[in-house]
């Protein structure tokens, strides 16, 4: 009787640094990794794409990386490790595809299906020997199993070219996994044995270079430091090639590059001033699309408002200004309305929803209508100027939701659209009627842009923010 065929289990690769790099004891390896963390400076939470790490000895460049790590604070389908051989070179990549990864802290899960998905790429293949000794990669992992504990899927990378062809056609075939679902995670120390000052020229070089999201500043970049003749420099960055391959996954799009620390073996206790390796932490975000003024340029926007009831009232003219002078955020195309109140009474509030016209000459236009052309009220007079307040409101660029539930009762205003129709209530309007998220929808719809409520649930919903002052 034939027996059914058994699956056989793929061997995990096994730790080829801890001990070494990293303690081996598991509780010991845990309570370091769990100091690092606490020690580390906290930033702004960011939905963070990628994160850029160094991978020494944990005595060395551990407080740095923890740096990085401690920035995340969302989950992962899949993390991608990136770094560039210490051991081999030929002209490709190598990624682990024989089964997963051991630390003392237990076993990380290979993604083996995107595994063979990148190894269609004829470039990208299974060398051994790039994975066997190499720490790049298995320094970051005891860092990430005790952040995310089981829900943790790898991809490791091993970059072992230096031809840039070869990179590129990397980036390329990552670009589908290069999006909100993933992590991407840079292993690469930096300038290898110059002095402590001289490390700290070249590394920032590097890290500012790296800021720029562009591989030909990035390049050049490192061109410049070999060219400087620094004594004993050995490389600006041994993970040059993996940096690169991120560089060219987000250049052309509006990803930040963050500089969260710079350290380098001279700052160790166990380290030397006049040979060093230099290490950097860094987190890559798309930028925040909120829009706001700074206090500069809403004392900006109101002298432009008052020069324009000025003119209009006791000249019966626009006000004119040079626009090369202003603020670059008050050249924006944005909404805005202006309100009045003579000795605290309503004195006239027109507003221009639509953000098809710089911001300034919003707020001179509807300064001007609102003293003229309101017509609950009589036109604003010379002498009553001087007791004339004047309020802003500048609206946000809208922004699509999905539905009613998206909208926040006192922050947000709608505007609602179905087909020719459409209509708008300011974020006030609906905690000064005490309505809920339906309620103040359902009036927008209905009543403001006269859709038939049928087409309601159809309808397109957009919400703004009011800045206020």
């Amino acid at each position: 009787m034939c027996s059914k065929d058994k699956k056989v289990e793929e061997p995990a690769r096994d730790p080829a640094v801890s001990g070494s790099f990293y303690p081996s004891n598991s509780a010991e390896l845990s309570t370091a990794i769990n100091s690092y963390l606490q020690n580390a400076t906290e930033f702004k939470h960011q939905d963070i794409n990628a994160i850029v790490v160094p991978h020494a000895g944990y005595i060395f460049s551990a407080p740095v990386a923890a740096t990085s790590y401690k920035t995340l604070h969302k989950e992962y389908k899949n993390i991608f490790l990136i770094g560039s051989s210490h051991h081999l070179n030929f002209n490709g990549i190598s990624l682990y595809d024989k089964g997963d990864y051991k630390t003392p802290l237990g076993t990380v899960k290979v993604n083996k299906t995107i595994v063979k998905e990148l190894q269609k790429n004829p470039l990208i293949t299974y060398r051994e020997e790039a994975h066997k000794k190499e720490h790049t990669l298995e320094v970051q992992l005891p860092f990430l199993q005790h952040i995310y504990q089981d829900g943790l899927h790898i991809v490791p990378i091993i970059v072992a070219s230096s031809e840039i062809e070869t990179i590129k056609s990397l980036a390329s075939s990552l670009r589908p996994f290069f999006n909100d679902d993933n992590l991407f995670i840079i292993s690469s120390d930096l300038s290898h044995y110059p002095s402590y000052e001289d490390a700290t020229k070249l590394d920032m070089n590097v890290l500012n270079a790296m800021s720029k999201n562009n591989p030909s500043i990035f390049l050049n970049a490192i061109k410049k430091n070999e060219d400087s003749q620094v004594e004993n420099l050995q490389t600006s960055a041994c993970g040059w090639s993996s940096l690169l391959t991120l560089l060219y996954l987000t250049q052309g799009s509006d990803y930040k590059y963050e500089i969260l620390e710079y350290k380098n073996s001279g700052d160790s206790k166990y380290g030397e001033q006049d040979k060093v390796v230099g290490y950097g932490a860094m987190r890559v975000y798309k930028e925040s699309k909120i829009f706001t003024l700074s206090e500069k340029e809403k004392s900006e926007l109101k002298e432009l408002a008052k020069l324009a009831l000025y003119e209009a009232v006791t000249h019966n003219k626009r006000a004119e200004i040079d626009p090369d002078k202003l603020s670059p955020k008050l050249k924006e195309k944005l909404g805005a309305f202006v309100t009045l109140h003579l000795e605290k009474k309503l004195k006239g509030c027109i507003g221009r929803f639509e953000p098809d016209k710089p911001l300034y000459d919003v707020v001179i236009d509807m300064a001007i209508a609102a003293s003229r052309h309101d017509t609950r009220f009589t036109p604003l007079k010379a002498d009553e100027l001087h007791y004339t307040d004047i309020k802003l409101s500048i609206l946000t660029p809208r922004v699509r939701v999905s539905s009613i539930d998206d909208i926040e009762i006192g922050r947000d205003g709608i505007y609602v659209k179905f087909g020719e129709r459409n209509g708008t209530y300011l974020p006030h309007v609906a905690t000064e009627m005490n309505w809920s998220k339906e309620e103040f929808f359902r009036s927008c719809c209905q009543d403001k842009a006269g859709i038939d409520p049928k087409n309601c649930k159809d309808a397109q919903i957009y919400t703004y923010e009011a800045i206020v002052f």
